[in-house]
């Protein structure tokens, strides 16, 4: 027990560190280009001013409803508690997780050693796999009423930009993790290979949110996209689809492989959020303590 003590002890005292050499670039174990804190301020500023120079719902506010909220909760959930306080915890979880299969005498989780394969297509497979299992948790997320009302705080979003993308109760980094680290781990995938694909499936959240508008053709049906989220948040779905639709973080194809694709018309000016989102709390503690109270 002492053991994960001192990593807790360690994981969280790197903290403050860590936060004043992302931003001021004081580090000398990876490139600069790979810095989490200013990839999300690049990514963040140039899709506000893909918004503000070609919005695709013209009367929308530059500042919209919640946006300085959205933007809190960007830097909260892919920063703050994403990559450190989580990250911090994990090691604990995976230290311990590691000694389970230790005296379950497994002492290896990698089932297919890929470390052979091209730097490409070992992201390539990394970031399909990932996407492929987020799908499924994201459906989770909807199926499962306990699950649902964290996953309420992501839907609460009333008019969709950029930052909505990571407005998202911190449990569902819990379960998204949780559920994925053992694929992932089973095909021996590093920390190190993630930032690639991490910034990836950014830019394509925060375009998925985004009040923007770019026909895709044909590749539509393959990537996420404006036009196919905006149904995801509709306030108003069709009885047998009350639980949701278009899934996709990524990628579409999940959805029309599973039936779970649904845009009837364009989406531009319909509702969003959910049956009663208008009583949902509107501040940021009281929307991450609201899947813990009683109904």
């Amino acid at each position: 027990m002492e053991h994960y003590w001192d990593l807790i002890r360690e994981a969280y005292q790197g903290y403050a560190r860590y936060l004043w050499q992302e931003i001021t670039f004081q580090y000398d174990y990876k490139p600069v280009w790979q810095n989490y804190f200013w990839a999300l301020v690049l990514v963040s500023v140039l899709f506000m001013l893909w918004e503000w120079l070609k919005p695709w719902r013209e009367d929308q506010p530059k500042f919209r409803k919640d946006f300085w909220l959205d933007a809190f909760y960007m830097f909260f959930n892919f920063f703050l508690f994403s990559l450190i306080l989580f990250n911090a915890l994990s090691m604990v979880v995976v230290d311990a997780f590691n000694d389970l299969l230790g005296i379950m005498g497994i002492s290896n989780t990698v089932a297919f050693h890929i470390e052979t394969w091209p730097k490409l297509a070992q992201l390539l497979l990394l970031f399909v796999v990932r996407d492929f299992v987020q799908w499924w948790v994201h459906r989770l997320l909807h199926a499962v009423p306990a699950l649902w009302r964290f996953h309420q705080v992501h839907h609460s979003v009333e008019q969709m930009g950029f930052a909505a993308h990571l407005r998202y109760h911190w449990m569902e980094t819990f379960v998204y993790r949780s559920i994925e680290y053992l694929p992932l781990a089973m095909i021996g995938f590093g920390i190190e290979d993630f930032f690639f694909v991490h910034m990836f499936t950014l830019a394509v959240g925060h375009w998925n949110h985004a009040n923007i508008k770019v026909n895709l053709g044909p590749l539509k049906y393959i990537f996420n996209n404006p036009n196919m989220h905006m149904w995801h948040h509709a306030h108003d779905l069709p009885e047998d689809r009350q639980r949701g639709v278009n899934f996709g973080l990524t990628l579409s194809v999940w959805d029309y492989l599973f039936g779970t694709a649904y845009i009837p018309f364009s989406g531009k000016s319909i509702r969003l959020g959910f049956p009663g989102v208008s009583q949902f709390p509107k501040t940021f503690w009281k929307q991450i303590t609201y899947g813990f109270r009683k109904k």
